[in-house]
């Protein structure tokens, strides 16, 4: 047994920056999103700083909030533009997270920029995610009173607010899905700080271009996507995945020589249609499971493997294993794993902690990387009409369905059985797109998606009244991925014939 903290070294050493590493809302798997608690905690862990969105009040303060209304992340409803700062005062931002967290207040930005830092710095890194122009003045105004002693970066997918930032002296960030050359272009002719694009999205043309800006990217949280972050390196990204963001930043120092894979691989695991049933769940399943783990440094290591749960209930057989690597050896390490839960929900992790002795210019230190064992489900595009058997996320709840049918460079997707349901909607989620319709919705597809392999990440489901819950609103799903966000799972494939 180890423990995740034992990522960044046994003797405590932190290996710095650059890359910078932001905790996206700060450490939203340890507390809500986008509160104070939440940003401390990451600071806690090592992180160099920490990214949080905001929003404007009706009385023109800054708010930290991700979504335009209160409705996802406190025990209020609306939108947070039409609530005055004193209407905002007792809303409870924690208690959705868990009934540790309840009477967490909504921050304002005034009170996290005084966030105190730690080994990395005085102070933290800041990120403001702002969507709305008319709140530049606003934070302009609230780092100014701070001198220079913060660094801050303004991030926004809108052009005008990197303009509005830019002409207040304040460092932009254009933020993008992928790397283009119009906004290679745009960040040039208009002296923008820098560019952040999603996961992986420097794998462009333009991504390979040389930029006149810093570049860094969000959400990054994949084994695959940290380590080139990290090799490239990127000036900074965000994630959610803190310790396994400060890990793979360590590997790429203590292993520079070496361009493999990331060293820990594992597959995602197919949940059939039925789970394990209605006692053990339907986001459940029996798996037999080869990780690979690979020896990435230039001497010898020893090698522990343990499985690490984070939701649900799962048993696996053997329980880990030990066993010493050559330099650039592989091995593969076979386990039995069953287990689940109801929902779509964080998945386990295979942690290998990866431990040598002294040697020539090194110490006797420990790093633990870890791999998620993401569930998922796989829809095949055809032109026939595929019925999709939505899970039964509670015990009693009656079945639920819906079509889904590609035409040309579309995708129809459609309530068949709302299983109880009043007033149903349909919400599709494929790619980084999330699409809202009544009883059914036309997609389109990525013209390229015929010759895209692994497809894309696709899930559906159906929301509206549920009579047998006094009426409230409830979401009856396909796979993980709706609504976005990290307790919902990860959204299952949508692949080409």
């Amino acid at each position: 047994m180890f423990a995740p903290h034992e990522g960044i070294g046994e003797r405590g050493e932190r290996v710095p920056g650059p890359p910078w590493i932001l905790g996206h809302r700060g450490s939203p798997r340890e507390a809500p999103e986008n509160t104070e608690a939440s940003l401390r905690r990451a600071i806690e862990l090592g992180l160099d700083g920490v990214e949080y969105d905001v929003q404007r009040c009706a009385t023109g303060e800054a708010v930290l909030l991700h979504d335009e209304t209160l409705d996802r992340t406190t025990d209020a409803h609306g939108a947070v533009a039409l609530r005055t700062l004193p209407e905002l005062f007792g809303i409870d931002a924690g208690g959705w997270f868990h009934r540790a967290f309840e009477g967490e207040p909504l921050p304002l930005l005034g009170e996290v920029l005084d966030l105190p830092g730690n080994e990395a710095g005085a102070h933290p890194q800041h990120m403001i995610e702002v969507k709305d122009p008319d709140l530049v003045a606003e934070v302009t105004r609230q780092v100014g009173e701070r001198g220079e002693r913060l660094s801050v970066r303004i991030a926004s997918f809108h052009r005008s607010v990197c303009l509005e930032a830019r002409d207040a002296g304040l460092p932009a960030m254009l933020l993008a899905e992928h790397a283009t050359e119009e906004d290679r272009v745009f960040v040039r002719d208009e002296r923008i700080a820098a560019h952040g694009t999603g996961p992986g999205g420097w794998r462009t043309g333009a991504g390979e271009r040389e930029w006149p800006c810093e570049r860094w990217s969000w959400s990054v949280d994949e084994p695959r996507d940290l380590l080139e972050a990290c090799r490239m390196p990127l000036n900074g990204f965000n994630t959610n995945e803190p310790l396994r963001a400060l890990a793979t930043r360590a590997l790429c120092r203590l292993a520079p020589h070496d361009s493999g894979p990331y060293p820990v691989a594992v597959r995602e695991l197919e949940v059939s249609p039925d789970g394990l049933g209605e006692g053990g769940g339907e986001w459940a399943g029996r798996w037999s499971v080869r990780a690979e783990v690979r020896n990435p440094f230039a001497f010898e290591v020893r090698a522990t493997s343990l499985l690490m749960v984070r939701g649900g209930a799962f048993e696996v057989e053997p329980t880990g294993a030990v066993f010493d690597l050559e330099p650039g050896r592989t091995v593969e390490v076979p386990f039995e794993l069953e287990g689940g839960s109801f929902s779509p929900g964080s998945d386990p992790l295979f942690a290998v902690r990866f431990s040598w002795g002294r040697g020539p210019g090194r110490p006797a230190e420990a790093l633990v990387l870890d791999a998620p064992l993401h569930r998922v489900r796989t829809l095949v595009a055809s032109e026939d009409a595929r019925r999709l058997t939505l899970l039964r996320e509670s015990r009693g709840d009656p079945p639920a369905s819906m079509t889904v049918r590609r035409r040309g460079n579309q995708l129809l997707v459609a309530v068949e059985n709302a299983g109880g349901l009043e007033h149903p909607r349909t919400r599709v989620r494929i790619g980084s797109r999330e699409v809202h319709g009544g009883r059914g919705v036309v997609v389109s597809l990525p013209t390229d998606f015929d010759i895209m392999g692994e497809g894309i990440p696709f899930s559906c489901g159906v929301e509206g009244n549920d009579p047998r819950r006094g009426g409230t609103r409830r979401l009856r799903r396909w796979a993980g991925g709706l609504p976005a966000g990290l307790e919902s799972g990860v959204p299952g494939r949508l692949r080409p014939r």
